[in-house]
């Protein structure tokens, strides 16, 4: 009996533990839009994937699926209100919770994208409530207001910023004077430490979280500047100019080899910072004004970064250490793009998805199909988990079968 029983024990500590481990988040594992996915198609019917399912009520907004091995939980506004929607991988709707008032005004809907972390859901609504929840069950464990507890304004679009984990901490940027960038014990929601910064309004940016010699960096960009912090104390390290026309840096920076890329729109355009060994210091090895990412964001591949032009020219390459203008192509509207095995997939703003192969001098239209349900703005960002596309448009969420059979 004894046997049986400890036997019991550690299946239910395995099952656990393989759950617990189940992390999804904003653009794949690193955050750089690359998806280790392998086994998927070369190619697509002419009338596209198969649809394995769809789910047509999840409110507005612009939020991507957060996909775990046996989950799948987005979120969504319906009538002021922020839900969020947890289903089994077959799209059955397992429940929805509310969560708080969500935004309505321009551009109405949810802007962030739950974070799926050790058995717990974590969400950012576009007025500032930073919500803590069980993930099996909905449950609430802890909620705050970050804009009311450090003192911050929201923004002009509401506050938007897909949260990270490290550890025990949850790094947000509420944009106050004093808290203007802060870590939250994520199991308590009490503050672990604050960051002054410039003390500039946050800026639609969700952040970057990297080892550099050692030594943990968070970069992310406030209303008028990209900015490091140490993510182990929260000292301020150095900043960099990045102003734009309507202070929107939507775009998650992106660290290889002591190097940081950052990019913005309305005409700002990208720039490489290089770090120095200890990561107190940066220097500009290139600024390119002529790429306009505004919220797209990018990938790179084989030392080449690709994303969307919002100036007219629609998609774009860079090199990553010269930023030398490869070529462009208007492959679609544009849009967002992710990637896996090494190839590109794009979610232009006409609602068109295409699979491409980037070449040497192009980006090598493969195949595309139109998302076929939905509402409103084609903003959401792709997402492969397990053979499976998930494409949110509106109050739509798609499930597309791109495994090869």
């Amino acid at each position: 009996m004894n046997r049986i029983i400890f036997l019991f024990c550690l299946m239910n500590l395995l099952v656990y533990s393989s759950y617990s481990q189940d992390i999804a988040q904003w653009r794949g594992p690193n955050r750089d839009g690359i998806y280790q996915e392998s086994g998927l198609l070369k190619s697509w019917p002419e009338t596209g994937p198969v649809l394995l399912w769809h789910y047509d009520e999840i409110g507005e907004g612009h939020s991507s699926a957060a996909v775990t091995n046996d989950r799948i939980y987005t979120n969504g506004e319906i009538n002021g209100i922020g839900y969020i929607f947890s289903f089994d991988l077959s799209g059955k709707l397992l429940w929805k919770i509310p969560y708080g008032e969500e935004w309505t005004e321009s551009w109405q809907g949810v802007r962030s994208t739950p974070l799926i972390y050790d058995g717990k859901i974590y969400l950012m609504s576009g007025f500032g409530k930073l919500v803590c929840r069980k993930a099996d069950n909905g449950d609430l464990i802890w909620t705050i207001d970050i804009l009311k507890d450090f003192n911050a304004p929201n923004i002009k679009w509401g506050i938007t910023e897909n949260l990270l984990i490290d550890g025990n901490k949850l790094f947000c940027t509420p944009g106050g004077p004093e808290a203007n960038v802060v870590a939250i014990d994520r199991n308590t929601g009490k503050l672990v430490w604050k960051c002054a910064a410039k003390g500039e309004a946050s800026a639609y940016c969700s952040p970057a979280l990297f080892s550099h010699n050692n030594r943990k960096i968070l970069v992310t960009h406030t209303a008028g500047s990209i900015i490091g912090i140490d993510a182990e104390n929260g000292k301020f390290l150095w900043s960099v100019d990045q102003p734009n026309t309507w202070s929107v840096h939507a775009n998650t920076p992106v660290y290889i080899d002591g190097s940081v890329y950052c990019v913005s729109g309305y005409d700002k355009g990208g720039v490489m910072l290089k770090l120095s060994s200890d990561g107190s210091s940066v220097s500009e090895t290139w600024r390119s004004p002529s790429i306009s990412n505004r919220m797209g964001g990018f990938v790179v591949i084989n030392g080449k970064i690709l994303g969307s032009d919002d100036s007219g020219k629609a998609w774009y390459c860079t090199d990553w250490k010269t930023g030398t203008d490869m070529y462009h192509e208007k492959v679609t509207g544009k849009g967002n793009i992710i990637s896996a095995e090494g190839l590109l997939y794009l979610y232009g703003d006409n609602g068109e998805v295409v699979l491409a192969q980037p070449t040497p001098t192009g980006f090598g239209k493969v195949s595309t199909f139109k998302v076929p349900f939905g509402t409103a703005q084609h903003w959401a960002h792709l997402v492969i988990k397990n053979g499976r596309l998930y494409v949110r448009h509106g109050n739509s969420l798609m499930a597309f079968d791109i495994r090869k059979k």
